[in-house]
């Protein structure tokens, strides 16, 4: 089926699509409630550790589709414990979307900010790196210390990118697991890299996966 094709395919609901992952989710629920925090990051390190052996592109996504639920269940606790916020089940579906390369729609006020953070934590497990694109540095900062909250808990590192850095400022925050930032600053720092005179004079490293929030303000820029 070609891209433009599953892009306006209306004959399934997402929510039925992914109705048996969504079950599974909620079923480790009672379980995750009883570990500790550093129960938490033991696990999550162990992915991080299988997942930081494997070279393959094809063999990481694989493998991230396999532990999606478990890792989503974990973040969905973190989630809950670090900022007081529990991921609803429209929640899931979205971050189910989002980390299958797909446009997740969602109202305003159904938490887009908070479904963001399933799909970067999980594809941030490889060290790779993850961008959260946004449109404006307010919302880029607000969301790297609001959200970040959620990464830190898990153990990552959280960077954000903001107009006034410095070349080496920037370089410190694209070296976190999941770095907030606009698209104007994203795309200017990538032009600037291209035009660099050497590798070390670059900022971003190779680019690894992306989320664009506002999708269609931004797309239009």
């Amino acid at each position: 089926m070609s891209f433009i094709t599953k892009l306006f395919s209306f004959e399934k609901n997402p929510l039925d699509v992914h109705r048996k992952e969504l079950a599974r989710i909620n079923s480790l629920k009672a379980e995750i409630e009883t570990l500790s925090q550093e129960q938490i990051q033991t696990e999550i390190k162990a992915f991080q550790t299988e997942l930081q052996k494997i070279s393959e592109p094809d063999k990481i996504f694989n493998k991230l589709i396999e532990i999606r639920p478990r890792v989503f269940a974990l973040t969905r606790e973190a989630a809950k414990r670090a900022i007081g916020q529990f991921h609803y089940d429209v929640q899931i579906v979205g971050g189910i979307s989002l980390s299958s390369g797909a446009i997740a729609e969602m109202r305003t006020g159904e938490g887009k900010t908070l479904v963001a953070t399933l799909p970067a934590y999980l594809n941030a497990l490889p060290g790779l790196g993850v961008h959260i694109v946004t449109t404006n540095d307010y919302l880029a900062e607000r969301d790297s210390e609001w959200m970040g909250r959620i990464h830190r808990f898990l153990g990552l590192k959280v960077g954000v990118i903001l107009a006034s850095m410095s070349p080496s400022e920037r370089r410190e925050q694209y070296a976190a697991d999941i770095t907030y930032g606009t698209n104007n600053e994203f795309g200017f720092d990538y032009l600037r890299d291209n035009m660099a005179w050497s590798l070390e004079d670059c900022v971003q490293r190779k680019h690894n996966y992306a989320i664009v929030d506002e999708v269609d303000s931004i797309l239009i820029d």
